[in-house]
């Protein structure tokens, strides 16, 4: 299902900062993305296992950091899902200004 969204504004400028805002908004999803993969690096590094291991086959209890690590780890991973998904939903949107 396609939605159509519009957006008046009263002068070409206004249109092109809508623009920009939202370009800088990617730029920003696309920094989150990038620093929420370090701290999942992180973690695959310090327990040599990767992040689909953990979220498919681990639990709390085989991670010497226990818990904390594992609720860290886990939402560092969902984090990123979303992150993705936000900028893959505003790279598909198509604007063009008349």
């Amino acid at each position: 299902m396609s939605l159509q969204l519009t957006i008046e504004v009263e002068s070409r400028q206004a249109a092109q900062s809508v623009l920009q805002a939202l370009e800088a908004y990617k730029e920003q999803l696309r920094q989150s993305i990038a620093r929420t993969q370090r701290h999942l690096q992180a973690f695959e590094i310090r327990y040599g296992v990767s992040t689909s291991v953990l979220v498919t086959e681990m639990t709390a209890d085989d991670l010497s950091g226990g818990d904390l690590d594992y609720i860290e780890w886990t939402g560092e991973f969902e984090l990123l899902k979303g992150l993705q998904q936000e900028l893959q939903e505003l790279d598909r949107a198509r604007y063009q200004l008349q």
